[in-house]
């Protein structure tokens, strides 16, 4: 199993066992697994089911939001960045008289 696999399976493994050790059902676990997707974010909610222990499943439910919330954002900015970064390129270099 390759190294990103098993970080993957270590992250949906940990955030499963935290969501049913607070008593919540193992298809909201698997529904929150699949709307976050990245280990990254399963561990952003791990964290937060392990020190916040919410007892309701629409604050598990809400942070979920909150955390995808936030990585749409990030990655809009990352491709606004991008963008900005070659308009100005163009704007240094000009247009190509070639085409």
């Amino acid at each position: 199993m390759a190294a990103e696999n098993r970080e993957w399976t270590r992250a949906r493994d940990d955030l499963m066992d935290a969501l049913t050790g607070l008593g919540f059902r193992e298809e909201l676990g698997a529904a929150i697994v699949r709307n976050l997707g990245s280990p990254r974010a399963m561990e952003r909610m791990t964290a937060y089911l392990r020190y916040v222990k919410p007892r309701k499943e629409e604050l598990v439910v809400d942070e979920m939001l909150a955390i995808c919330s936030e990585i749409a954002a990030w990655k809009e900015k990352k491709a606004s960045e991008e963008a900005n970064a070659a308009y100005n390129e163009m704007l240094y270099y000009g247009l190509d008289q070639s085409s």
